[in-house]
């Protein structure tokens, strides 16, 4: 297959020379015929102009004589003619401008019909819209004595353009590999979990790096600037010096400080470094918390070694060589690598994120677009599709849009994982931004085009601006894995300076420290009572001043007056309560705010986020408490598990009131605190997009053992043998250990899941019995999501086909029919040759959802 050349390519779409980018560009032939086919439907000519064509397929470009974009039935009608002079086709659509473009395909199962349609607007970077262009890419080599490629062939190379499975493979056996060596060789971290978490940290810089400087963006456009660096260490500071040396260096000064704050020593040893602000470069808590982390010189030989076998790529661009790495690789490699049954973190696959990001933010944006009709006073504004809308734009729906719908949008995945919807959810946007801002040169408005003229003179790179707006003011992500957390900052951090062409285009990295944050979903307060906060017993330390108010006796004498004095007095207590934790918030979300938009150098953002991290430590002292005050009004305990040696056998779970200890151990997070602005204010998120954990909770016996003994990992091993080898094992003293206190963390949580309030929809009754007793990860997942949602919010989610079909979901499945509106519902058969898609919007009146449905290979790594 030939090369796609970027360049070329993306300046001819964008000079919408159609003709010339597919013959020139992707090695298409000639057309065979010259002349125009001459169309009319409803009374309007067209005029469809060949443009080349590849073994029967013809590519024509159509043009209405009166300038403007067909609608969709009139385009379906246009390919019905069209086909009967070329069956097999692909339609652009151009309007007079030759501003707009819509690409049309029809694909056929049978009788049925299926457009695709795929708009590019004059104005748009393109990079997405290359990835489709890159499978149509033919070398003359390729084609036969007649000049065609076979249909096989195509079908292949199809495959091949869109599967990154066979490179990411053999990538992550090797990634593996030097992660765990990595690790092993990491000194003066005692904690495990804290050492496999910098592991993580530092590959991700080191990565970040590694692409900036394959970009050309270190240093004067060093490619190889790391290596170099490392064999300089070696020579003039002696060995093993380059972790503390030189990475120190060049992480906490050279892009966490500009070039004058540096010292002398430092701009030497560095180079010329870009500052690139903090966040990712800021001293992490487990360095704070380590100061005497030490790492050999041939951890980063080893690193180097492998990273230097493969191909660096910010752009994400298809048909490139089979040893490419990029950011949507990473993804894959970065999700199978955590991909702990424990944790249900899963790789889903671009097709489906790209796909489910755009049904869900498209119908959230229309629904924000349209609106009714008032009689006499307006006409009714509304838009079936988003390709509608992008065509039908004029100066009113750019400023709409541009300046208010698409800043304030909230986006969520609950279990973000790498951050592949959060990723997809941001190219989503850009397509949208990219649209607008195209449109507005054609518009002649005079505040839109001064709006986009004091942006231009403001960033070198109006594709960076976007994308740091967007990754700033609309992507929130959680997951309880803090490892995970960390990498889909990376990505988000990647695919924004991929935005840059130039080094001199590259502006500070975002701080998105409080918009990706680490806990656990499913346990935590929604809504916060602000007068039990405050009344409770180690309310947080942190004082905030009170204004001065003269009350008299203390207290507001306008209350009900069959009020009692001491009413009145808790009526006061409450409500200065009420005032004292709503300043707390206010205090929090002022710096989180000016923390998320400062372009402060690294000392600075240190102090703020310091500051943000004190206070959340001593609020999360009482949200944990009033956590604590839940689980014991459900009469739940702590049930912990026995072993009877004389019986060689699991005993009597002993039974004691739950700790805050054990509280603090589910990681709670918080979501009436961490993001009590969009729930409180908001009402909850506009969208959420996800793909939770399929994962029954309760212990797996197999999988823990499956630590501890070969015999047990093997797939063929019968039920009685796992049994023998499962009562051999608990004898020895530690495993008897570590499999009891395994075993304790279910029971309590389980109790919390099926008694509390916000998942009172996971327990079903059949004829009067309960039905499904096991507690489903994805169930709760479902659950939560309709509580965090705004009224009519959407989410579109990757669940199984049993939230359709288990006697288990019923309960939950009258909550979704009842209270939301369904949208969508696409289903994937599990087979190598074919998955079929389901979506499974959740709509509310007043919240939608979407959802989306899948069956899980048996590796559950992956859909196919």
């Amino acid at each position: 297959m030939g090369k796609l050349d970027i360049q070329r390519t993306r300046k001819l779409l964008q000079d919408f020379d159609f003709s010339t980018l597919f013959v020139e560009e992707l090695g298409w032939s000639q057309p065979v015929g010259r002349q125009p086919l001459a169309l009319t439907v409803e009374g309007v000519k067209y005029s469809g102009r060949q443009l080349a064509q590849l073994s029967g397929v013809v590519v024509l470009e159509v043009t209405a004589d009166d300038g403007q974009m067909p609608a969709a039935k009139t385009r379906a009608a246009l390919h019905k003619e069209i086909a009967k002079h070329h069956h097999e086709n692909l339609l652009i659509f151009v309007d007079r401008e030759r501003a707009s473009s819509l690409w049309y395909w029809v694909k056929r199962e049978g009788a049925k019909l299926h457009p695709r349609e795929h708009l590019y607007v004059k104005g748009q970077p393109g990079d997405l819209f290359l990835s489709k262009l890159g499978a149509m890419v033919v070398d003359i080599t390729e084609l036969d004595a007649s000049g065609a490629l076979p249909v096989t062939e195509v079908a292949s190379r199809l495959k091949k353009a869109l599967d990154i499975e066979r490179v990411t493979k053999k990538f992550y056996r090797e990634f593996s590999d030097q992660h765990l060596a990595f690790l092993d060789l990491i000194e003066g971290i005692a904690d495990d979990r804290q050492r496999r978490w910098y592991a993580s940290i530092l590959l991700n810089r080191l990565m970040f790096v590694y692409f900036l400087q394959k970009k050309g963006f270190v240093d004067g456009g060093k490619l190889d600037y790391l290596q170099a660096k490392l064999a300089h260490s070696q020579t003039s500071f002696g060995k093993d010096r380059y972790y503390r040396a030189f990475l120190w260096p060049l992480f906490f000064e050279g892009f966490a400080k500009p070039e004058s704050e540096r010292s002398p020593e430092t701009r030497k040893l560095l180079g010329n470094i870009k500052y690139l602000n903090g966040g990712l470069f800021l001293q992490h808590a487990v360095e704070l918390a380590n100061p005497e982390i030490r790492i050999p010189d041939r951890a980063f030989e080893n690193l180097f070694g492998l990273f230097e076998r493969y191909s660096w790529n910010l752009n994400d661009t298809p048909a490139g060589k089979d040893d490419e790495i990029n950011p949507d690789v990473l993804g894959y490699i970065f999700e199978k690598y955590i991909n702990q049954k424990a944790f249900g973190a899963y790789y889903t696959r671009p097709e489906i994120t790209e796909y489910l990001c755009e049904r869900t933010i498209y119908k959230l944006v229309l629904d924000k677009i349209n609106t009714p009709a008032i009689t006499g006073v307006v006409a009714a504004r509304q838009y079936d599709s988003m390709a509608e809308l992008l065509l039908g734009l004029d100066a009113e729906l750019c400023r709409e849009l541009l300046l208010k719908i698409l800043p304030e949008l909230s986006l969520l995945d609950p279990a973000c994982g790498s951050g592949a919807f959060l990723v997809a959810a941001m190219k989503t946007l850009i397509n949208l931004y990219a649209a607008i801002i195209g449109k507005i040169k054609f518009l002649n408005d005079r505040s839109l085009d001064a709006w986009l003229k004091k942006v231009e003179q403001e960033h070198k790179s109006l594709s960076y601006f976007i994308k740091k707006r967007i990754i700033t003011d609309n992507l929130y992500g959680v997951d309880i894995m803090e490892e995970a957390t960390e990498i889909a900052k990376l990505r988000l951090f990647l695919a924004l300076v991929a935005a840059a062409q130039s080094v001199d285009e590259l502006e500070p990295l975002p701080n998105i420290d409080f918009n990706i944050l680490a806990g656990n979903s499913l346990i935590g307060l929604i809504h916060v009572d602000p007068a039990k906060f405050d009344t409770i017993t180690g309310a947080p330390a942190t004082k905030l001043a009170e204004p001065m108010v003269a009350e008299p006796g203390g207290f507001d004498f306008g209350a009900t007056a069959a009020a009692t004095r001491k009413d009145l007095q808790r009526e006061y207590r409450n409500q200065k309560s009420t005032e004292k934790f709503t300043r707390l918030l206010e205090e929090k979300n002022r710096l989180i705010d000016t923390f998320r938009h400062t372009a402060g150098y690294a000392e600075d953002l240190s102090t703020m986020r310091d500051a943000i991290e004190t206070m959340k430590r001593e609020a999360v002292i009482t949200l944990n408490k009033l956590l604590l005050d839940e689980f014991n009004a459900l009469e739940i305990k702590y049930e912990e598990a026995t072993w009877d040696t004389a019986k060689n056998k699991e005993g009597k779970p002993k039974k004691r009131a739950l700790t805050i200890q054990d509280i603090e151990a589910q990681h709670p997070f918080h979501w009436g605190y961490e993001f009590d602005e969009i729930l409180n204010k908001r009402g909850g998120f506009d969208a959420i997009i996800t793909n939770p954990p399929w994962e029954i909770f309760k212990p797996q016996a197999k999988e823990f053992f499956t630590e501890h003994s070969e015999l047990v990992t093997k797939k063929t091993m019968t039920i009685e043998d796992f049994e023998k080898e499962q009562s051999k094992l608990m004898k020895d003293a530690d495993i008897r250990v570590a499999w009891i206190e395994y075993q304790s963390r279910f029971p309590h949580i389980s109790r919390y899941y099926r008694g509390s309030r916000q998942y009172k929809n996971q327990i079903s009754v059949v004829n009067g019995k309960k039905a499904g007793s096991d507690i489903n990860l994805y169930k709760l997942f479902t659950e939560q999501c309709f509580n965090l949602l705004r009224p009519s919010g959407e989410c579109g989610i990757v669940i199984p086909s049993g939230i359709y079909t288990d006697l288990g979901t019923k309960q939950l499945r009258e909550m979704l029919f009842a209270e939301t509106e369904v949208t969508g519902l696409f289903c994937f058969e599990n087979r190598k040759e074919i998955y079929i898609l389901t979506t499974f919007p959740l709509v509310k009146d007043p919240v939608k959802i979407a959802a989306q449905n899948a069956y899980r290979d048996v590796e559950r790594g992956l859909i196919k």
